[in-house]
Protein backbone atom coordinates (compact mmCIF):
# COMPACT_ATOMS: atom_id res chain seq x y z
CA UNK A 1 0.00 0.00 0.00
CA UNK A 2 2.14 3.53 -0.78
CA UNK A 3 3.18 5.46 1.82
CA UNK A 4 0.24 8.15 0.71
CA UNK A 5 -2.97 6.03 1.14
CA UNK A 6 -1.11 4.92 4.26
CA UNK A 7 -1.55 8.54 5.69
CA UNK A 8 -5.23 8.57 4.32
CA UNK A 9 -5.84 5.94 6.45
CA UNK A 10 -3.81 7.29 9.76
CA UNK A 11 -5.98 10.17 8.85
CA UNK A 12 -9.21 8.39 9.12
CA UNK A 13 -8.60 6.48 12.17
CA UNK A 14 -7.33 9.98 14.32
CA UNK A 15 -10.74 10.86 12.89
CA UNK A 16 -12.45 7.70 14.94
CA UNK A 17 -11.12 9.21 18.49
CA UNK A 18 -13.31 11.75 17.84
CA UNK A 19 -16.15 9.50 16.76
CA UNK A 20 -18.21 10.50 20.16
CA UNK A 21 -18.52 13.99 19.00
CA UNK A 22 -20.55 12.96 14.98
CA UNK A 23 -24.08 11.98 15.27
CA UNK A 24 -24.21 8.59 16.04
CA UNK A 25 -25.44 7.60 12.34
CA UNK A 26 -22.15 8.84 11.15
CA UNK A 27 -19.77 8.17 14.12
CA UNK A 28 -18.94 4.96 12.90
CA UNK A 29 -18.51 6.28 9.25
CA UNK A 30 -15.47 7.74 10.55
CA UNK A 31 -13.65 4.70 11.82
CA UNK A 32 -10.51 3.65 9.32
CA UNK A 33 -11.39 1.17 6.44
CA UNK A 34 -9.34 -1.10 4.50
CA UNK A 35 -7.36 0.09 1.50
CA UNK A 36 -9.95 -0.49 -1.48
CA UNK A 37 -9.31 -2.75 -4.40
CA UNK A 38 -5.97 -1.32 -6.22
CA UNK A 39 -5.63 1.58 -3.92
CA UNK A 40 -8.94 3.25 -5.88
CA UNK A 41 -10.41 6.48 -4.51
CA UNK A 42 -14.07 5.71 -4.40
CA UNK A 43 -16.06 9.19 -4.88
CA UNK A 44 -19.72 9.64 -4.49
CA UNK A 45 -22.10 12.59 -5.89
CA UNK A 46 -24.54 14.45 -3.89
CA UNK A 47 -26.62 16.51 -6.26
CA UNK A 48 -26.47 14.59 -9.97
CA UNK A 49 -27.44 17.56 -11.90
CA UNK A 50 -25.40 20.54 -13.93
CA UNK A 51 -21.72 20.78 -12.14
CA UNK A 52 -22.51 18.11 -10.10
CA UNK A 53 -22.30 15.63 -12.83
CA UNK A 54 -19.92 17.58 -14.84
CA UNK A 55 -17.63 17.56 -11.75
CA UNK A 56 -17.93 13.67 -11.10
CA UNK A 57 -17.70 12.95 -15.24
CA UNK A 58 -14.14 15.28 -14.85
CA UNK A 59 -13.37 13.42 -11.17
CA UNK A 60 -13.77 9.59 -13.48
CA UNK A 61 -10.76 10.61 -16.26
CA UNK A 62 -8.20 10.59 -13.51
CA UNK A 63 -6.44 6.78 -13.06
CA UNK A 64 -7.49 5.23 -9.97
CA UNK A 65 -10.84 6.93 -9.54
CA UNK A 66 -14.58 5.34 -9.15
CA UNK A 67 -17.96 6.31 -8.37
CA UNK A 68 -18.89 4.08 -5.71
CA UNK A 69 -22.33 6.58 -5.01
CA UNK A 70 -24.93 8.64 -6.15
CA UNK A 71 -27.63 10.58 -4.35
CA UNK A 72 -30.27 12.75 -6.11
CA UNK A 73 -33.60 14.03 -4.74
CA UNK A 74 -34.80 13.67 -7.78
CA UNK A 75 -35.18 9.78 -8.98
CA UNK A 76 -35.85 10.78 -12.27
CA UNK A 77 -31.93 12.21 -12.61
CA UNK A 78 -30.67 9.38 -10.08
CA UNK A 79 -31.50 6.65 -12.74
CA UNK A 80 -30.63 8.73 -15.65
CA UNK A 81 -26.96 9.17 -13.90
CA UNK A 82 -26.90 5.73 -12.55
CA UNK A 83 -26.84 4.18 -16.02
CA UNK A 84 -24.05 6.71 -17.65
CA UNK A 85 -22.12 6.13 -14.71
CA UNK A 86 -21.52 2.34 -15.17
CA UNK A 87 -20.19 3.76 -18.78
CA UNK A 88 -17.27 6.15 -16.81
CA UNK A 89 -16.57 3.70 -13.79
CA UNK A 90 -13.30 1.56 -14.84
CA UNK A 91 -14.17 -1.63 -16.01
CA UNK A 92 -15.14 -4.09 -13.70
CA UNK A 93 -16.18 -1.64 -10.75
CA UNK A 94 -19.54 -2.70 -8.82
CA UNK A 95 -22.72 -0.08 -9.36
CA UNK A 96 -22.92 2.63 -7.67
CA UNK A 97 -25.40 2.68 -5.08
CA UNK A 98 -28.52 5.19 -5.02
CA UNK A 99 -29.54 7.15 -2.51
CA UNK A 100 -32.44 9.52 -2.41
CA UNK A 101 -30.97 11.04 1.34
CA UNK A 102 -27.17 11.93 1.54
CA UNK A 103 -27.05 11.26 4.97
CA UNK A 104 -27.41 7.70 4.38
CA UNK A 105 -24.61 8.25 2.08
CA UNK A 106 -22.30 9.20 4.28
CA UNK A 107 -22.94 6.18 6.82
CA UNK A 108 -21.20 4.37 3.53
CA UNK A 109 -17.92 2.79 4.87
CA UNK A 110 -16.36 2.71 1.63
CA UNK A 111 -16.95 6.10 0.35
CA UNK A 112 -13.66 8.12 0.73
CA UNK A 113 -14.79 11.62 -0.41
CA UNK A 114 -18.11 13.20 -1.92
CA UNK A 115 -18.47 15.76 -4.47
CA UNK A 116 -21.27 18.26 -3.39
CA UNK A 117 -23.33 19.47 -6.83
CA UNK A 118 -26.37 20.82 -4.70
CA UNK A 119 -28.32 23.41 -5.29
CA UNK A 120 -26.26 26.44 -2.68
CA UNK A 121 -28.54 26.50 0.08
CA UNK A 122 -27.55 22.76 0.75
CA UNK A 123 -23.62 22.95 0.21
CA UNK A 124 -23.28 23.63 4.27
CA UNK A 125 -24.97 20.51 5.78
CA UNK A 126 -23.39 17.90 3.84
CA UNK A 127 -20.14 19.15 3.59
CA UNK A 128 -19.55 19.76 7.39
CA UNK A 129 -21.45 16.24 8.05
CA UNK A 130 -18.61 15.11 5.51
CA UNK A 131 -16.36 16.21 7.31
CA UNK A 132 -17.11 14.96 10.64
CA UNK A 133 -17.24 11.66 8.72
CA UNK A 134 -14.37 11.67 7.75
CA UNK A 135 -14.44 12.10 4.45
CA UNK A 136 -12.86 14.65 2.04
CA UNK A 137 -15.01 17.36 0.04
CA UNK A 138 -15.42 18.38 -3.32
CA UNK A 139 -17.92 21.31 -2.86
CA UNK A 140 -19.17 23.61 -5.50
CA UNK A 141 -18.62 27.62 -5.56
CA UNK A 142 -20.47 29.83 -4.18
CA UNK A 143 -18.96 27.85 -0.78
CA UNK A 144 -22.49 28.74 0.81
CA UNK A 145 -25.45 30.63 1.10
CA UNK A 146 -24.40 32.96 3.78
CA UNK A 147 -21.71 33.74 5.36
CA UNK A 148 -22.35 32.16 8.35
CA UNK A 149 -22.55 28.80 6.85
CA UNK A 150 -18.84 29.32 4.89
CA UNK A 151 -17.42 30.02 8.22
CA UNK A 152 -18.65 26.63 9.79
CA UNK A 153 -17.21 25.00 6.49
CA UNK A 154 -14.00 26.10 7.00
CA UNK A 155 -14.29 25.23 10.53
CA UNK A 156 -15.23 21.47 9.81
CA UNK A 157 -12.67 20.91 7.53
CA UNK A 158 -9.78 22.02 10.17
CA UNK A 159 -11.26 20.72 13.09
CA UNK A 160 -11.22 17.05 11.69
CA UNK A 161 -8.35 17.06 9.27
CA UNK A 162 -10.05 17.31 5.60
CA UNK A 163 -9.13 18.07 2.34
CA UNK A 164 -12.30 20.75 0.81
CA UNK A 165 -11.89 21.78 -2.29
CA UNK A 166 -14.23 24.26 -3.62
CA UNK A 167 -15.18 24.40 -6.79
CA UNK A 168 -13.40 27.37 -8.00
CA UNK A 169 -11.91 25.89 -11.03
CA UNK A 170 -9.65 28.89 -12.08
CA UNK A 171 -7.25 28.10 -9.22
CA UNK A 172 -6.11 25.29 -11.08
CA UNK A 173 -5.84 26.79 -14.90
CA UNK A 174 -1.98 27.69 -15.96
CA UNK A 175 -2.62 30.18 -18.02
CA UNK A 176 -4.61 31.75 -14.84
CA UNK A 177 -1.89 31.46 -12.87
CA UNK A 178 0.49 32.70 -15.47
CA UNK A 179 -1.76 35.87 -15.61
CA UNK A 180 -1.71 36.03 -11.61
CA UNK A 181 2.58 36.19 -11.94
CA UNK A 182 2.72 38.64 -14.42
CA UNK A 183 0.23 41.34 -12.46
CA UNK A 184 2.58 40.19 -9.25
CA UNK A 185 5.46 41.06 -10.77
CA UNK A 186 5.18 44.73 -11.13
CA UNK A 187 5.15 45.27 -14.41
CA UNK A 188 1.85 46.81 -14.42
CA UNK A 189 3.05 49.23 -12.46
CA UNK A 190 1.09 50.79 -9.43
CA UNK A 191 -2.56 48.76 -9.72
CA UNK A 192 -5.55 50.89 -9.10
CA UNK A 193 -8.13 48.88 -9.79
CA UNK A 194 -9.38 45.85 -10.85
CA UNK A 195 -12.63 45.44 -12.93
CA UNK A 196 -14.40 41.94 -12.43
CA UNK A 197 -17.50 41.25 -14.87
CA UNK A 198 -19.88 38.96 -16.42
CA UNK A 199 -22.38 39.46 -19.09
CA UNK A 200 -24.07 36.32 -19.96
CA UNK A 201 -26.61 36.43 -23.31
CA UNK A 202 -29.14 34.30 -21.80
CA UNK A 203 -32.07 34.99 -19.38
CA UNK A 204 -33.94 36.92 -21.42
CA UNK A 205 -37.13 35.03 -21.59
CA UNK A 206 -38.12 33.75 -17.82
CA UNK A 207 -41.69 34.16 -17.59
CA UNK A 208 -43.94 33.58 -14.50
CA UNK A 209 -45.38 30.48 -14.06
CA UNK A 210 -47.86 28.92 -11.63
CA UNK A 211 -47.52 26.66 -8.55
CA UNK A 212 -48.02 23.17 -9.32
CA UNK A 213 -47.41 19.90 -7.86
CA UNK A 214 -44.01 18.50 -7.49
CA UNK A 215 -43.45 15.95 -10.41
CA UNK A 216 -43.42 12.05 -10.04
CA UNK A 217 -39.66 11.03 -8.27
CA UNK A 218 -39.18 14.46 -6.75
CA UNK A 219 -38.69 14.43 -2.96
CA UNK A 220 -39.34 18.18 -2.88
CA UNK A 221 -39.30 18.34 0.84
CA UNK A 222 -35.77 17.49 1.10
CA UNK A 223 -35.42 19.48 -2.14
CA UNK A 224 -36.26 22.38 0.30
CA UNK A 225 -34.58 21.57 3.24
CA UNK A 226 -33.52 24.56 5.34
CA UNK A 227 -35.20 27.17 2.65
CA UNK A 228 -38.32 28.17 3.52
CA UNK A 229 -41.48 26.24 2.82
CA UNK A 230 -43.03 27.06 -0.08
CA UNK A 231 -45.25 25.76 -2.87
CA UNK A 232 -43.48 23.68 -5.70
CA UNK A 233 -42.89 26.27 -8.66
CA UNK A 234 -40.62 24.66 -11.55
CA UNK A 235 -38.71 28.11 -11.86
CA UNK A 236 -37.55 27.66 -8.29
CA UNK A 237 -35.95 23.81 -9.35
CA UNK A 238 -33.47 22.79 -11.59
CA UNK A 239 -30.72 25.34 -12.96
CA UNK A 240 -33.01 28.55 -12.21
CA UNK A 241 -32.77 28.28 -8.39
CA UNK A 242 -30.07 30.51 -9.29
CA UNK A 243 -32.73 33.49 -9.61
CA UNK A 244 -33.94 33.30 -6.13
CA UNK A 245 -32.69 34.15 -3.01
CA UNK A 246 -33.52 31.38 -0.93
CA UNK A 247 -31.15 29.35 -2.82
CA UNK A 248 -28.48 31.25 -4.54
CA UNK A 249 -27.41 34.85 -5.51
CA UNK A 250 -27.59 35.20 -8.73
CA UNK A 251 -24.87 36.10 -11.26
CA UNK A 252 -23.04 37.72 -8.33
CA UNK A 253 -22.60 33.98 -7.01
CA UNK A 254 -22.30 32.02 -9.59
CA UNK A 255 -19.70 33.68 -12.11
CA UNK A 256 -18.79 36.77 -8.98
CA UNK A 257 -17.29 33.57 -7.11
CA UNK A 258 -14.94 32.70 -10.37
CA UNK A 259 -13.86 36.34 -11.59
CA UNK A 260 -13.61 38.06 -8.14
CA UNK A 261 -11.47 35.05 -6.74
CA UNK A 262 -9.15 36.15 -9.80
CA UNK A 263 -8.90 39.76 -8.43
CA UNK A 264 -8.28 38.28 -5.25
CA UNK A 265 -5.75 36.47 -6.10
CA UNK A 266 -3.79 38.98 -7.77
CA UNK A 267 -4.13 41.66 -5.17
CA UNK A 268 -3.18 39.15 -2.61
CA UNK A 269 -6.30 40.12 -0.51
CA UNK A 270 -8.47 38.57 1.75
CA UNK A 271 -12.09 40.83 2.63
CA UNK A 272 -12.64 44.01 1.90
CA UNK A 273 -12.99 46.89 4.19
CA UNK A 274 -16.43 48.56 2.27
CA UNK A 275 -18.86 47.81 -0.19
CA UNK A 276 -21.42 49.21 -2.09
CA UNK A 277 -23.64 47.97 -4.72
CA UNK A 278 -26.59 49.39 -7.22
CA UNK A 279 -28.50 47.42 -9.31
CA UNK A 280 -32.02 46.11 -10.24
CA UNK A 281 -34.20 44.26 -13.01
CA UNK A 282 -33.89 47.59 -15.52
CA UNK A 283 -33.75 44.91 -18.90
CA UNK A 284 -36.57 42.54 -18.00
CA UNK A 285 -38.86 43.97 -15.27
CA UNK A 286 -40.89 40.84 -15.99
CA UNK A 287 -38.42 38.32 -15.41
CA UNK A 288 -39.94 36.04 -13.02
CA UNK A 289 -36.85 35.82 -10.82
CA UNK A 290 -35.49 37.85 -7.81
CA UNK A 291 -32.05 38.88 -8.14
CA UNK A 292 -30.77 41.92 -10.49
CA UNK A 293 -30.00 41.54 -14.05
CA UNK A 294 -27.81 44.76 -13.81
CA UNK A 295 -26.06 45.20 -10.83
CA UNK A 296 -22.22 46.95 -10.51
CA UNK A 297 -20.56 46.56 -6.97
CA UNK A 298 -17.82 48.56 -5.57
CA UNK A 299 -15.20 46.45 -3.40
CA UNK A 300 -12.51 49.26 -1.09
CA UNK A 301 -9.46 47.99 0.02
CA UNK A 302 -6.13 49.87 1.48
CA UNK A 303 -4.96 51.62 -1.92
CA UNK A 304 -6.83 50.10 -4.38
CA UNK A 305 -10.62 48.90 -5.53
CA UNK A 306 -11.94 45.60 -7.21
CA UNK A 307 -15.63 46.30 -9.67
CA UNK A 308 -17.75 43.44 -10.21
CA UNK A 309 -20.66 43.97 -13.23
CA UNK A 310 -22.79 42.13 -14.26
CA UNK A 311 -25.69 41.96 -16.97
CA UNK A 312 -28.00 39.20 -18.14
CA UNK A 313 -29.60 39.37 -21.68
CA UNK A 314 -26.47 41.23 -23.06
CA UNK A 315 -22.74 39.14 -24.18
CA UNK A 316 -20.76 41.83 -25.16
CA UNK A 317 -18.87 43.23 -21.69
CA UNK A 318 -15.96 44.93 -21.36
CA UNK A 319 -13.11 44.55 -23.04
CA UNK A 320 -15.45 43.41 -25.61
CA UNK A 321 -15.62 39.77 -23.22
CA UNK A 322 -18.56 38.33 -22.03
CA UNK A 323 -17.13 37.51 -18.78
CA UNK A 324 -13.09 38.72 -17.35
CA UNK A 325 -10.71 40.34 -15.10
CA UNK A 326 -8.54 43.56 -16.00
CA UNK A 327 -5.99 44.88 -13.51
CA UNK A 328 -5.56 48.08 -14.45
CA UNK A 329 -2.07 50.07 -13.76
CA UNK A 330 -0.12 52.73 -14.18
CA UNK A 331 2.05 51.04 -16.80
CA UNK A 332 -0.68 49.06 -18.59
CA UNK A 333 -3.42 47.01 -18.57
CA UNK A 334 -3.94 42.86 -18.21
CA UNK A 335 -7.12 41.31 -19.07
CA UNK A 336 -7.83 37.82 -18.46
CA UNK A 337 -10.53 35.09 -19.33
CA UNK A 338 -11.18 31.24 -19.56
CA UNK A 339 -9.52 31.75 -22.86
CA UNK A 340 -6.75 33.34 -21.94
CA UNK A 341 -4.85 36.76 -21.29
CA UNK A 342 -2.95 40.05 -22.80
CA UNK A 343 -1.36 43.08 -22.03
CA UNK A 344 -2.10 47.01 -23.00
CA UNK A 345 0.98 48.35 -22.58
CA UNK A 346 -0.32 52.21 -21.25
CA UNK A 347 1.90 55.03 -23.78
CA UNK A 348 3.91 57.58 -23.17
CA UNK A 349 5.21 60.03 -25.69
CA UNK A 350 4.68 57.25 -28.31
CA UNK A 351 6.83 54.32 -26.49
CA UNK A 352 4.75 51.88 -24.60
CA UNK A 353 5.59 52.43 -20.62
CA UNK A 354 5.70 48.11 -20.39
CA UNK A 355 6.95 45.78 -22.76
CA UNK A 356 3.90 44.07 -24.99
CA UNK A 357 3.43 40.28 -25.48
CA UNK A 358 1.43 38.21 -27.65
CA UNK A 359 -1.90 37.06 -26.43
CA UNK A 360 -1.51 34.15 -23.97
CA UNK A 361 -3.90 31.17 -25.24
CA UNK A 362 -5.82 28.40 -22.65
CA UNK A 363 -4.25 25.23 -23.01
CA UNK A 364 -5.79 22.26 -21.75
CA UNK A 365 -9.07 21.76 -19.57
CA UNK A 366 -8.67 23.64 -16.50
CA UNK A 367 -11.52 21.70 -15.07
CA UNK A 368 -9.74 18.47 -15.21
CA UNK A 369 -7.22 19.94 -13.58
CA UNK A 370 -8.70 21.35 -10.47
CA UNK A 371 -10.16 17.86 -9.74
CA UNK A 372 -6.78 16.24 -10.33
CA UNK A 373 -5.31 18.51 -7.69
CA UNK A 374 -8.33 17.12 -5.19
CA UNK A 375 -7.61 13.93 -5.66
CA UNK A 376 -3.75 14.36 -5.47
CA UNK A 377 -4.51 16.24 -2.28
CA UNK A 378 -6.81 13.51 -1.09
CA UNK A 379 -3.48 11.05 -1.45
CA UNK A 380 -0.80 13.74 -0.27
CA UNK A 381 -3.02 15.15 2.23
CA UNK A 382 -1.10 18.95 1.05
CA UNK A 383 -3.83 21.60 0.91
CA UNK A 384 -5.62 21.94 -2.30
CA UNK A 385 -5.49 24.88 -4.98
CA UNK A 386 -9.24 26.01 -3.87
CA UNK A 387 -8.93 25.60 0.12
CA UNK A 388 -12.10 26.04 2.47
CA UNK A 389 -10.55 29.53 3.43
CA UNK A 390 -10.53 30.89 -0.19
CA UNK A 391 -13.66 29.31 -0.96
CA UNK A 392 -14.65 31.41 2.12
CA UNK A 393 -13.05 34.04 1.02
CA UNK A 394 -14.74 35.17 -2.26
CA UNK A 395 -18.58 33.70 -0.72
CA UNK A 396 -17.74 36.25 1.88
CA UNK A 397 -17.04 38.89 -1.36
CA UNK A 398 -20.51 38.11 -3.49
CA UNK A 399 -22.66 37.71 -0.37
CA UNK A 400 -21.69 41.14 1.21
CA UNK A 401 -22.24 42.49 -2.66
CA UNK A 402 -25.82 41.05 -2.67
CA UNK A 403 -26.05 42.43 0.77
CA UNK A 404 -25.30 45.66 -0.11
CA UNK A 405 -28.24 45.36 -3.07
CA UNK A 406 -30.81 44.48 -0.87
CA UNK A 407 -30.13 46.43 1.84
CA UNK A 408 -29.35 49.71 -0.25
CA UNK A 409 -26.59 50.90 1.39
CA UNK A 410 -22.33 51.02 1.44
CA UNK A 411 -21.74 48.48 4.19
CA UNK A 412 -18.06 48.46 6.48
CA UNK A 413 -16.86 44.67 6.80
CA UNK A 414 -15.47 43.83 9.95
CA UNK A 415 -13.60 40.18 8.61
CA UNK A 416 -11.93 39.58 12.30
CA UNK A 417 -14.98 39.92 13.93
CA UNK A 418 -17.60 38.14 11.08
CA UNK A 419 -20.09 41.54 10.87
CA UNK A 420 -20.72 44.00 9.59
CA UNK A 421 -19.86 47.38 11.59
CA UNK A 422 -23.26 49.08 13.02
CA UNK A 423 -25.91 47.39 10.76
CA UNK A 424 -27.99 44.75 12.91
CA UNK A 425 -30.44 44.51 9.39
CA UNK A 426 -27.05 43.75 7.33
CA UNK A 427 -26.06 41.19 10.17
CA UNK A 428 -29.00 39.31 9.88
CA UNK A 429 -27.83 38.33 6.25
CA UNK A 430 -25.03 37.24 7.58
CA UNK A 431 -26.06 34.85 9.57
CA UNK A 432 -28.18 31.87 8.14
CA UNK A 433 -31.29 30.79 8.73
CA UNK A 434 -32.99 27.34 8.81
CA UNK A 435 -36.13 25.78 9.11
CA UNK A 436 -37.13 23.37 10.99
CA UNK A 437 -36.37 20.36 11.28
CA UNK A 438 -32.92 21.17 9.73
CA UNK A 439 -31.03 22.73 12.29
CA UNK A 440 -27.23 24.57 11.64
CA UNK A 441 -24.30 21.84 11.91
CA UNK A 442 -22.63 22.17 15.05
CA UNK A 443 -18.64 22.29 14.90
Amino acid sequence: MPTSRRTFLQQSSQLAAAGALLPLDLAASAQPRPASAADTLNVALIGANSMGWANLSSMLRHPGVRCAALCDVDGNVLSRRAAEVEKLNPAGSPKATLYGDFRKLLENKDIDAVIVGTPDHWHCLPTVMACQAGKDVYVEKPMANSIEECNLMVAAAKKHGRIVQVGQWQRSGPHWKAAIDFVRSGKLGTLRTVKTWAFMPYGKNFPVKPDEPAPPGVDYEMWLGPAPKRPFNRNRFHGSFRYFWDYAGGLMTDWGAHMIDMALWGLNVTAPQSVAAMGGRYGFPDHAGETPDTMQVLYQYPNVTVQWEQAIGIGRGPFNREHGVAFIGNLGTLVVDRDGWELLPEVDGGQYLTPALPPQRRNGNDLDRHTLNFVECIRSRQQPNASAEIGRNVAVHAQLGNMAYRLGRKLVWNDAANTVVDDAKANELVRAKYRGPWQLPVV
